[in-house]
C-alpha cells in the first residue's frame, strides 16, 4: 500500500478526486490516465492506477455509459467442455494479463452445450453489457458471427469460420497434424489412428487437411476412431478407445488432440499392457507428470488469451478486422 493512499480507506467510496488528492494530480490527469491516454506518461499511469487499486476504486459504470457510450467492459462467453484441460482458467489468465494494464474489466459468462450460442451473445448486445466479446469453439457457418456482423458489434473468435472478414485467433492445427502424424511414422507406425474433433467446428477441417496429405506422403494407413470423437465424455472416450485398441486391425500409433481423450488413451494402454506411441496435444503441464511420458505437441492457451485481448483492444479502436487474423503455430516444449 502506498503512504499517499492509506489516509483514504475506509472512507466513502473512492472516486477520481480521491485519487487526485492520494498522488498529488489534477483530476483531469486522474481521469485520462484511468482511460489509458498515451499522452500521460506511462510512470503517471501506473502511479495512477496503483493507487486506484489500494484505494478500491471501481468506476460509475452507469454514468461512463451516459458519458462516453462505452462501458470498458470486455467479455468473454465460454461453454464447459472438458476437451481441453483448463482450457477456461489458462484463456481468463491471459486476457486478465493484458486487461488490467487497460481501462477495461473482464466479464464471463457461460452458457451449457445443447443451449442456444446465440443466447448469452443477443443478452450482451442488446443490454450494452459490454464493448468487445471474445469466444471460442467456431462453426463454419457460426450463428454468433452472423449475428455479430450483422449487429456491427466489435468481437474476435478463437478458432475460424468460413467468414473471411472479422477478427481470429486460431491454433494451426493442420500444421498439429503434420506434424504428430509424421513424429509416428519416425517410431515406425504405419496405421496411426486419429481422435479427431467433431465435424461440427472449423477446426475439424484443418486438422483432416493436415492429417491426410501427411499420411498420403509418408505412405500410410490413416484410421480415424470408429463412432466417437473429441466432443465425447471420459468415460465414452475410453471405452471406445479400448474397444478400438482391441478391435480387428487396430491402429499401431496414436494421436490424441485433446488432453482428457489422451488420458483415456493412456489409461487403456496400461490396462491392456499394450507399448503404443501416443502423440499429445498438451495445453497444461499434466503430461510432464505421466510416465511413460507420451510424445507432446504444445498449444499455449495462456498466450492466446493475450494475443486475443490485444487484437480485440486494438478492433475497437477502429483497426481493420482483416488485420487482426492469427495464426499461431505448434511448439515442441
Amino acid at each position: 500500500m502506498t503512504k499517499d493512499a492509506a489516509p483514504f480507506l475506509g472512507s466513502a467510496k473512492p472516486t477520481q478526486r480521491t485519487i487526485a488528492r492520494a498522488t498529488g494530480l489534477a483530476v483531469t490527469t486522474v481521469s485520462k490516465a484511468l482511460a489509458g491516454d498515451e499522452r500521460i506518461a506511462e510512470q503517471t499511469r501506473r502511479k495512477v492506477r496503483k493507487a486506484a487499486l489500494e484505494l478500491g476504486y471501481v468506476p460509475d459504470r452507469a454514468a461512463q455509459r451516459l458519458r462516453t457510450g462505452k462501458t470498458n467492459v470486455i467479455s468473454l462467453v465460454l461453454d464447459p467442455h472438458s476437451e481441453l484441460l483448463g482450457f477456461g482458467a489458462s484463456m481468463i489468465a491471459g486476457i486478465a494479463e493484458v486487461v488490467r494494464q487497460t481501462p477495461y474489466h473482464l466479464t464471463i459468462m457461460q452458457y451449457q452445450l445443447g443451449e442456444d450460442p446465440v443466447a448469452p451473445i443477443d443478452y450482451i448486445v442488446r443490454n450494452r453489457l459490454a464493448d468487445g466479446l471474445i469466444f471460442a469453439r467456431t462453426e463454419p457457418d457460426d450463428a454468433r458471427v452472423h449475428f455479430l456482423r450483422k449487429a456491427r458489434f466489435p468481437f474476435i473468435t478463437h478458432g475460424r469460420t468460413n467468414f473471411d472478414d472479422h477478427a481470429w485467433y486460431d491454433y494451426d492445427n493442420r500444421d498439429f497434424a503434420d506434424r504428430a502424424v509424421r513424429m509416428l511414422a519416425r517410431q515406425g507406425a504405419t496405421r496411426i489412428g486419429l481422435v479427431p474433433p467433431s465435424p461440427a467446428y472449423t477446426y475439424h477441417r484443418f486438422m483432416m487437411e493436415g492429417f491426410d496429405l501427411a499420411i498420403a506422403q509418408e505412405g500410410l494407413t490413416g484410421l480415424l476412431s470408429p463412432g466417437f470423437d473429441l466432443n465425447d465424455d471420459a468415460d465414452i472416450l475410453h471405452d471406445k478407445l479400448r474397444g478400438w485398441l482391441l478391435g480387428d486391425a487396430p491402429p499401431d500409433g496414436l494421436i490424441c488432440p485433446g488432453e482428457v481423450s489422451a488420458m483415456a488413451a493412456h489409461a487403456v494402454l496400461n490396462d491392456l499392457g499394450r507399448d503404443l506411441p501416443l502423440v499429445v496435444k498438451q495445453t497444461s503441464s499434466v503430461f510432464n507428470y505421466f510416465r511413460p511420458r507420451p510424445m507432446i505437441i504444445g498449444e499455449d492457451i495462456v498466450q492466446a488469451g493475450r494475443q486475443i485481448t490485444t487484437a480485440l483492444i486494438r478492433l475497437m479502436a477502429g483497426e481493420t478486422p482483416r488485420n487482426l487474423q492469427i495464426l499461431a503455430p505448434p511448439y515442441l516444449p
